[in-house]
């Protein structure tokens, strides 16, 4: 099976908002490990703070994450100041449809972001929204073996 993002792109700074606003798109739905954060870290760097706090004017942000961990959801949580959802199980929907249907955010103009093509893309896909396909904001400082699982994963992936 092929997934096909609508876009895919090197990394978050690179999404063209004004493209994005031109179709329609009023809100942004983000992966958050090794998206819009490092994986594991628990905090946002300056960068994507800024980066953040930019968007924002023109689009609501949300954070859809599979994490489960109550300790590391507890540290995200603290410092994160838009709504986020754990616990999501992507690619399946619910937990997604219900975070949107809570924020009152319509598939035909939302834009789900992430770095993994079987989940994230996946899902944005099933819900109807547009899906950008990013890599790891921590690309250049990843394992070789990281780097290697994500080649083979993209292989799903169809241009």
């Amino acid at each position: 099976m092929f997934i096909k993002p609508d876009y895919n792109i090197k990394n978050i700074y690179e999404i063209d908002l004004e493209e994005l606003k031109a179709k329609g798109i009023t809100a942004l739905l983000f992966d958050l490990d090794s998206t819009v954060m490092g994986s594991k870290r628990g905090y946002y760097d300056k960068k994507t703070l800024e980066w953040l706090n930019m968007v924002r004017k023109d689009f609501f942000i949300g954070v859809v994450s599979n994490n489960y961990n109550p300790e590391y959801i507890k540290k995200v949580s603290d410092c994160t100041d838009f709504p986020i959802v754990f616990e999501a199980h992507k690619p399946d929907t619910k937990v997604a449809k219900q975070f949107m249907d809570k924020h009152n955010l319509k598939p035909e103009t939302t834009c789900f972001v992430g770095d993994r093509p079987l989940t994230d893309t996946l899902c944005g896909k099933k819900l109807g929204c547009v899906t950008i396909l990013v890599d790891s904001i921590t690309a250049d400082t990843e394992k070789p073996i990281v780097r290697f699982a994500r080649w083979l994963e993209r292989l799903s992936v169809k241009y």
